[in-house]
């Protein structure tokens, strides 16, 4: 028997071994035992952190698009919402959302995740189903501004936390499985707002607007109660992980990057850190030009309802064009992670979206109209995961460093979704020519600034080359272009 497997033998002995041992464990592997190991791990914590996450998601959608289905369902009247009024109700929830982005990612790098994010659905749950509540337009802004605050540190802390357990090639398709939960609450919701719509609509003396906040809201209630007992937390705390599977998850993503992925800073050293790199500032331009042509998302079931249909069947031809991403977007992510690539995986599909755009600003034909939606949300959504996947592998480690990046990018990019609810004023419907075409030129933009983006990183993988040319024939880090 040769030393070394003799070694791993006897550290299997030791279920109980101290992270010494466990490092020591993962260290004596040979490439076929590692990626063996590997493998057992990544199944053990997929079973409970992607679907946890994915469900998670799911329910912020809902409640932060409910408001685009009661619309429909007659809120503007019942609150006597007039002009832009609607448009600001969706406005104000990202100005919360904004100002929650960053501090929540930094104090996420500090604490739990389970119990924080598990935590954070809940009031965010209470909050939407406060909606209800609400009689008048003041009323409204004020919980949606809150709803905004309560939903801010999810969606970058999930991001967050895939990218402290996976590595660059895995990235892209697990953020696309919990993005596609963004597109299922789309569908869903259009057949749930039909379903309260047809049942509940006057029950108990509340409108069916009402019963749909009431209900989405309950439900994200429970859901967050159940996730504080099955989401991980970090490699280095998770209970239920071994300490031998603790050392394995920590020792992955150092060959992936080169740094232990518990190594920190402080936290203003952190933001400044991620500040003074001109990619950050890339990335934030890039999501902010996408996130204003995806500004039509809550205006889907308004363009529907131009088709001059019934509530219910308005309410459920809004859930299509939701599902394609559901399919396109992992089928991408997985090409982009087996690459691995990411800009031209990105852009690719983004130009369908420019064709969906196009069309919508053309025709009021209710065939085309239908089919340009279904182009622009393929086109846009099918790639958003590896735009996340692209930030996630370029701010790799440390920790600190890479959440406030996070935090940054998405709070900047969301800024958008400020000022894109007004693009859609009623007095350019049907047709939303001028917002359609906007959408399409920002596409455009988006596109452009994601190439210039790929050669200045290639330059600086060549200047990595340069720099380390001589120095041995081990993997190097360098930026995914």
């Amino acid at each position: 028997m040769d030393e070394k497997g003799d070694a791993v033998r006897a550290l299997a002995l030791h279920p109980a071994a101290d992270d010494a041992d466990a490092d020591a464990w993962v260290r004596s592997l040979d490439e076929h035992e590692l990626e063996r190991e590997s493998r057992r791990l990544k199944r053990k914590v997929d079973f409970r952190l992607m679907p946890c996450l994915f469900v998670l998601l799911v329910f912020n959608y809902l409640d932060r698009n409910a408001l685009s289905l009661a619309r429909v369902q007659g809120i503007e009247a019942d609150l006597g919402l007039k002009g832009n009024n609607f448009n600001t109700a969706i406005s104000v929830l990202f100005c919360g959302y904004i100002l929650g982005q960053l501090p929540s990612n930094l104090v996420l790098s500090r604490v739990r995740p389970s119990v924080y994010l598990s935590v954070m659905c809940v009031l965010w749950g209470i909050v939407s189903a406060a909606t209800a509540a609400a009689d008048n337009f003041a009323h409204l802004v004020v919980v949606r501004f809150f709803l905004g605050v309560l939903e801010s540190p999810f969606f970058p802390g999930a991001l967050f936390l895939l990218s402290s357990w996976y590595t660059k090639k895995e990235l892209a398709f697990r953020t696309s499985i919990l993005y596609c939960g963004s597109y299922l609450s789309g569908a869903f919701a259009g057949l749930i707002a039909a379903g309260v719509q047809r049942g509940l609509k006057g029950k108990r003396g509340l409108t069916s607007w009402q019963w749909l906040f009431i209900l989405e809201g309950s439900l994200t209630v429970l859901v967050g109660l159940v996730a504080v007992f099955i989401l991980p937390d970090y490699p280095a705390t998770t209970r239920w992980l071994t300490p031998r599977e603790k050392a394995l998850a920590a020792y992955r993503l150092e060959r992936d990057t080169g740094i232990l992925d518990k190594e920190t800073m402080p936290l203003r050293q952190a933001v400044k850190a991620a500040a003074k790199d001109y990619k950050l500032w890339m990335f934030a331009l890039i999501y902010a030009t996408m996130a204003t042509a995806g500004g039509y998302s809550p205006f889907v079931p308004t363009v529907v309802n131009t088709f001059g249909l019934s509530q219910i069947k308005t309410l459920l031809l809004s859930a299509p064009p939701f599902l394609v991403p559901v399919f396109t977007q992992p089928l991408v992510s997985f090409f982009s992670d087996r690459k691995p690539e990411r800009c031209l995986h990105y852009t690719t599909p983004m130009w369908f979206a420019i064709v969906g755009f196009i069309l919508a600003a053309t025709t009021t034909t209710t065939a085309p109209r239908y089919l340009s939606i279904f182009y622009l949300t393929g086109g846009l959504s099918s790639s958003f995961s590896v735009l996340l996947a692209w930030v996630g592998s370029t701010f790799a480690r440390p920790r600190t460093k890479r959440a406030a990046a996070y935090g940054i990018i998405n709070a900047l990019g969301n800024m958008a979704q400020i000022w894109s609810p007004y693009m859609y004023p009623k007095g350019d419907g049907p047709r939303y020519k001028r917002a359609f075409s906007v959408s399409a030129v920002m596409v455009a933009i988006a596109i452009a600034l994601s190439f210039i983006l790929r050669e200045c990183m290639r330059r600086e993988n060549a200047r990595m080359d340069a720099e380390d040319d001589g120095e041995g024939d081990e993997e190097k880090y360098r930026l995914v272009l």
